[in-house]
């Protein structure tokens, strides 16, 4: 049984996860690891599942290295196989929004200090519960989940990065066609669809979307590369945080203004007006688009989307 096992997603931030791997012997070592307490592989695209299966089978601790889907992946497994209260999930973050790396206090010690200060203070990082909802029953949803203009930027932007649009594999390149793919469809809004969802009381509440911009259901207080368009999100409270944009001028504002202090507050509270729920169903048009924690989900769901509460599970984080 390996105390830490990296699994690594070798195209992830430019092919950053592929050097990484060069530097864990010299890394481990340094925190007096021996060779037989942990190991590191690559991601393999047939047979991924059964690959994360085994590598959670055979360790305490896995650590992922990659973006927001390498980690979704995981907890799908995860979560699949029984594992949620006997493995610890770690990550290292080399994808376009990090946003759960950022939450978990990830990102920003990787960015300034390196991967050498991070894996140190990772392997020495106390676990956090984390709450872990099911799409579907068959998804992982660790930290958002989206139907509308967003998911329509996601979808074309997994798009064109598969059919060799975007010409550079670097994190910015990425960020900067995002900003491309806005401007070509920022008409999009969704087609016919309703809301219905349990909130914090148990009450069920019923919602028109025909013609909104977007439905955002977040479990974690980041989105879109760290915006925060959430009131008061906790990750470990069982309630997941929905918020309806029927308008451009809305969906700007919550991607600019809901981090700062102040007015991001009054903003999220009196306009957005996030709500708390349990669980949800979204009827939507069969060809609508959607996307999961960063990753394209279109017409793998259906019109009909339902999320429940699935799991906790035990996630590495740092101290602020």
């Amino acid at each position: 049984m390996y105390k830490f096992h990296f699994l690594i997603n070798p195209i992830s931030g430019g092919g950053q996860g592929k050097e990484i791997q060069k530097y864990l012997p010299e890394i481990m070592a340094s925190e007096d690891y021996k060779e037989e307490e942990w190991k590191s592989e690559f991601t393999q695209i047939e047979g991924m599942k059964e690959q994360i299966q085994q590598a959670l089978e055979s360790t305490e601790t896995l650590i992922a290295v990659g973006g927001d889907g390498t980690v979704s992946a995981v907890l799908s497994t995860m979560l699949l196989g029984g594992f949620s209260q006997k493995v610890k999930i770690g990550l290292i973050p080399l994808g376009t929004g990090n946003d759960l790396a950022r939450v978990l206090n990830l990102y920003k010690p990787y960015v300034d200090r390196g991967l050498l200060f991070l894996v140190r203070r990772l392997v020495r990082a106390a676990a956090r519960p984390f709450d872990i909802w099911k799409v579907n029953g068959q998804f992982a949803l660790a930290n958002y989940f989206s139907a509308g203009i967003d998911a329509r930027i996601a979808h074309d932007f997994n798009l064109d990065r598969a059919t060799g649009a975007i010409s550079s594999s670097s994190v910015v390149a990425n960020k900067l066609h995002y900003v491309k793919r806005f401007f070509a469809d920022r008409d999009y809004m969704l087609k016919k669809g309703s809301l219905v969802y349990a909130n914090a009381f148990g009450e069920r509440v019923s919602q028109d979307l025909s013609g909104h911009r977007t439905i955002i259901v977040g479990n974690i207080p980041s989105f879109a590369s760290g915006a925060n368009p959430f009131y008061r999100s906790n990750m470990a409270d069982g309630l997941l945080e929905v918020v309806d944009v029927p308008n451009m001028h809305n969906f700007l504002m919550a991607i600019a203004i809901g981090n700062l202090p102040l007015i991001g507050f009054i903003y999220k509270k009196y306009f957005l007006k996030s709500r708390k729920v349990k669980s949800l169903e979204l009827h939507l048009e069969p060809d609508e688009f959607l996307q999961l924690d960063g990753e394209d989900l279109s017409g793998k769901v259906g019109g009909h989307v339902t999320i429940e509460y699935a799991a906790q599970v035990n996630m590495l984080a740092l101290d602020p």
